[in-house]
This record gives C-alpha cells, structure tokens and sequence, in this order.
C-alpha cells in the first residue's frame, strides 16, 4: 500500500487562506525543486479560479493561475513533481481552460458541497475531456446525511473522475471516523481511487491522513510544516519520513522549511491553536475562530468557548 501513496502538497493552495496567497515567486520556485527532490508526487501550485468571476481587482498569481504565466515565469522546467489546481464550482471560467497538452497543470481538482456534486461532475468531465488527471473533493463530510451520500456516489460512480476526496474541513474527525468513511466509499465507488485531506484542529491530522493510507486510501494531501487555513493540514515532512517509500526523502523539505517558513510562521499564524480546537471539537467552521483570532480578545479561550457554546450567544466574533 505504501508504494503506491501519492502526496499532493497544498501548501500554497491551502497554506494561500492564511496569506492571501503572498507568495514571491521564489518561494514557489523552491518548494517545487524541494518537493521534487523530496520524492512528492503532486504539487497543488493554487486555485484556477476565474478573476472576472469573483471580482478580483487586483491580481493574485496562486489564487488566479495563468498558464503562461506558470510557464514562463514560475515552472520554466517541469521535474518530478506534477502540478495540481483546485477550482471551485461556479467560480471557475471553461474558456480559461487549456488542453492539458498545452498547460503545466496535470491535474485539476473541484472542490464542492454534497448538494452541488452534479455541477462538480460536469467540471471534471471537462477536465477529463482536455486530458486531465482530476479528483472530486467533497468538502465539509462530518455533516453530510448518509442519503445524501449514496445519491451522490450513484452519480460519481458512473464519472470519469479519477480521485475522490474525503475531507475533513473543520478537523473534527478521528481515526475511528475515517475508519468508517473510507469503508464506506470504498463499498460504495469500488471503481475510484480515494484520498485524504485533514486538517489539525485535534492535533489528528496525520493521524488521520495514516489510518485513511492503511485502509487503502491512495492520495494523501498535505503541507510543509502543516501551513493550511486555521489550524492546518497534516504535515508533509511527516508523510515524507514516515512512510517507506524509497522515493521519499526527508533532507529537502527541510531546507524548506528552514530557509522559508521559520519567518512566514512569524508573520502569519496556522496551526494548532486553542479556539481552532473548540471549532473542530464543535464541528464548526474555523471562519468564527479564525475572526475571533484576528481581534483583540484572541487569548480568552473561555470567553471564546462562552460565546461559541450557550445557546443564546451570537456567534460573531468579539469586535475589534
């Protein structure tokens, strides 16, 4: 099982909701040769979203991916490590689309809700058509009704998707909840590769990304020292040095680290942090957590817990 993992790293496209994906093109120069001398099958290098579809007024490279601008400017050799994109129903335009032949990416993977998985797979046959590798990420699980799930799978069933995704988004599973998530995809799409994204509000992100890889889970994502929106994602030095893999190699995703995110963790926070626990603990949405972190009340872990857990609380968060 172990050989045929294949990490996607999402630090930039994942680790980009904490920064507003300010990332010098360097950076992404660098986590790409590390990633590829690290052995890391896949990197997911941003979202391609459309800018005119959201309103973008000022550009954002990672978070609106170019193709030209990948090629000539970012990515000018292509080495091990393959590129992934994320896009996002209704957010995404079919004619920023080039024919996989003609772009950098080699995958593009959709992200959506369990009510919007037919507009999903409409985007992956598309993607599918112009000769891409593509997964389906259906987000936000812990809340999804087993009947919505087994409607949802007939369709999926019946796709060309190659992946799907079991993602944990407000970090609120534990190992014995991804036990049972995996079995039951697997019974019901015994025709599709799985994979695993986590985030580490109960400090079980790897945990978690481990046992979905032992019940035959096939993609694990993950992020250099764990950047990812809130609390982060598992991390992948982790994966790299804990799975036997004769590709992977710890040294590189080191260099990383060392020589980039010890100063990004300084100026912006991810990872395990207190009201992050009591959203994943609640199987809430970090969005409160996150704005509650932002104010100046953010170190009154009871007030927080207070205003998130009595019934007659607004969720909002503590003002400036």
């Amino acid at each position: 099982m172990e050989n045929r993992t294949n990490i996607i790293d999402c630090t930039i496209r994942d680790g980009g909701l904490v920064n507003n994906w300010d990332f010098s093109v360097k950076f992404v120069q660098d986590l790409y040769n590390g990633l590829s001398e690290a052995g890391v099958e896949y990197m997911e290098i941003g979202y391609k979203n459309s800018p005119r579809l959201l309103n973008a007024k000022e550009p954002n490279p990672w978070r609106f991916l170019d193709d030209q601008f990948l090629k000539e400017e970012v990515i000018t050799e292509k080495k091990f490590t393959k590129l992934s994109a994320l896009v996002d129903i209704g957010r995404v335009d079919p004619d920023d689309i080039l024919p996989r032949e003609q772009s950098v990416l080699d995958m593009i993977r959709v992200a959506c809700y369990i009510r919007e998985v037919d507009k999903g797979l409409e985007l992956v046959q598309m993607f599918h058509d112009l000769g891409y590798e593509t997964s389906l990420n259906i987000m936000a699980l812990s809340s999804v009704p087993e009947h919505q799930l087994i409607e949802a799978f007939e369709m999926v069933k019946k796709s060309p998707v190659d992946v799907v995704y079991i993602v944990d988004s407000f970090g609120s599973l534990a190992p014995t909840d991804i036990e049972h998530q995996v079995k039951k995809f697997k019974e019901m799409l015994p025709n599709k590769q799985l994979g695993i994204h986590t985030h580490n509000n109960m400090q079980l992100a790897f945990a978690n990304t481990l046992t979905a890889m032992r019940n035959g889970v096939t993609f694990l994502d993950s992020s250099v020292y764990g950047m990812g929106r809130a609390a982060g994602n598992c991390h992948t030095e982790l994966l790299v040095t804990y799975i036997q893999k004769p590709s992977y190699e710890m040294k590189p995703v080191l260099g990383v680290i060392e020589n980039h995110m010890l100063e990004m963790r300084e100026k912006w926070e991810w990872g395990y942090i207190i009201p992050y626990m009591i959203s994943g603990a609640l199987n809430e949405h970090p969005r409160v957590a996150m704005a509650y972190r932002d104010s100046e009340d953010r170190d009154k872990f009871v007030d927080f817990y207070d205003k998130v857990t009595s019934p007659e609380a607004s969720l909002a968060p503590a003002s400036k």
